[in-house]
């Protein structure tokens, strides 16, 4: 295959990535909008290089005609959550959408492999549309905790530095470390709910302080400055205060006051 044609074939992968990594992260804004937990902490994606694809073809005696047959990594995408519970989630929300069709799925959290790796992996069909038309593409998507994803990591770079072939004593440390993040993500599961309860609360207190200070930046526009200047005062002490409850009650008030002021400016129009 003639070199130039690499990045022609491998566009459409970067497309479906792309495209991908958009709709999960679009996903976890959903959730936190609502002040839901979401499931989904980061996502990222990549498509393969030529270098890793022609040393994966050389390996498993691909021909290179038969790498987009025969190879279902081409795209990745990477979907990392905090806790092991969410990972079901996460492929439960996979399973329901229309606009990727599921080829295969292999579950690596409770069959890990015997290098110790643990993931899930999801085969999807996801199509894209191009100059040239539509075309179905295969991307794999892996679904991991943030501690699995860190061990991952490691492992991969001591195979890339081994070729594929890590000493017994290395193996052994990995597998080592291996189970202790099983045990790392069994304990984070045991205070799940506490720490849920704590971002969920600092996720509510982000968004009043928002819709307060965007309140408070409208008023400087309409507003006596003298009036505006005591509001911005009021929120700073009570912002000291750090309770929620007050937060809430001066949010509420204050968006009483803007709207007065909005229909003061609407009739002045008027």
């Amino acid at each position: 295959m003639e070199i130039q044609l690499w990045r022609e074939i491998l566009t459409p992968y970067d497309m479906a990535v792309k495209e991908l990594i958009v709709k999960f992260e679009h996903l976890i804004y959903e959730h936190r909008s609502r002040g839901l937990y979401s499931p989904i902490e980061q996502v990222t994606g990549r498509v393969k290089t030529v270098a890793s694809i022609l040393d994966k073809a050389q390996k498993k005696n691909i021909p290179i005609d038969q790498i987009e047959e025969q190879f279902v990594d081409l795209a990745g995408v990477r979907i990392i959550c905090q806790f092991v519970e969410d990972i079901q989630k996460v492929v439960e929300i996979i399973r329901r959408r229309t606009d990727m069709e599921i080829i295969r799925e292999r579950d690596y959290i409770n069959h890990m492999k015997d290098s110790g790796y643990r993931s899930y992996h999801i085969i999807v069909n996801y199509e894209v549309q191009s100059l040239s038309g539509s075309r179905k593409i295969k991307v794999e998507i892996q679904i991991r905790t943030l501690a699995m994803n860190f061990w991952s990591t490691i492992e991969h770079s001591l195979q890339y530095k081994y070729k594929q072939s890590i000493p017994d004593h290395i193996s052994e440390k990995l597998m080592n470390a291996a189970n202790a993040i099983i045990s790392l993500d069994n304990e984070m599961s045991y205070v799940r709910s506490e720490i849920m309860d704590a971002q969920n609360s600092f996720q509510i207190h982000a968004r009043i302080v928002s819709d307060i200070l965007n309140n408070i930046q409208n008023l400087y526009r309409i507003a006596n400055k003298r009036e505006v200047l005591k509001i911005q005062d009021e929120f700073y002490r009570i912002y000291e205060l750090n309770d929620i409850d007050q937060l809430k009650r001066f949010s509420r008030e204050l968006d009483c006051i803007a709207e007065g002021y909005r229909a003061q400016s609407i009739s002045a129009e008027e």
